[in-house]
């Protein structure tokens, strides 16, 4: 598939059906994520693939926390996105330049995982809003490590959507910034 409709193609999906996604779909996501550069090649991720019907019950629920989500509950997979830590030079680097390198790289990670889903005929949904302690808990993620991430994955009911995006000329200039109000 060309890249950019690739790009069109993928998008939030909020309506699953209950087909089943073949393990092999699953492994190319987890391998276009594990390809995934980042700083110093630090790879600060884990993904934990949850699929087994009752423990994606409770995660489904626990990603549904405050009634938000509550479409996670059709999907026949939730993926935890587990913050690991960066190498020594990844971290020294982070806090000299102040940017957060190691979720600058968990972001491009996802993306790329997401990406696969799409071009597997797969819709995902990454979610921030969730029961992150409770998700640890069932998936028994050590103390100390953060969850920021869900990735909800499943056959989509969704069409297609149009992208209604900003301007070009809103996010981007040349040679310098210049910023057009909408």
């Amino acid at each position: 598939m060309d890249f950019l409709q690739l790009v069109l193609k993928r998008q939030s999906v909020r309506s699953y059906t209950q087909e089943k996604i073949d393990k092999e779909s699953i492994l190319r996501c987890l391998e276009a994520a594990r390809l995934t550069p980042s700083a110093c090649n630090s790879q600060p991720w884990h993904f934990v693939v949850v699929d087994e019907p009752a423990l994606l019950s409770e995660v489904a629920k626990a990603a549904s926390d405050g009634g938000m989500n509550k479409f996670a509950k059709e999907a026949p997979v939730i993926v935890a996105v587990v913050l690991e830590k960066m190498n020594f030079i990844a971290k020294v680097g982070s806090l000299l330049k102040n940017k957060d390198y190691c979720m600058l790289d968990l972001g491009m990670a996802v993306e790329h995982f997401c990406l696969q889903a799409a071009e597997e005929g797969l819709g995902t949904c990454i979610l921030g809003w969730f029961n992150e302690k409770k998700i640890a808990e069932l998936l028994r993620v050590p103390k100390g490590k953060r969850i920021p991430l869900l990735i909800v994955m499943g056959h989509g009911n969704d069409q297609t959507r149009n992208k209604i995006r900003k301007s070009m000329d809103h996010v981007s200039s040349w040679n310098i910034y210049k910023h057009q109000q909408k």
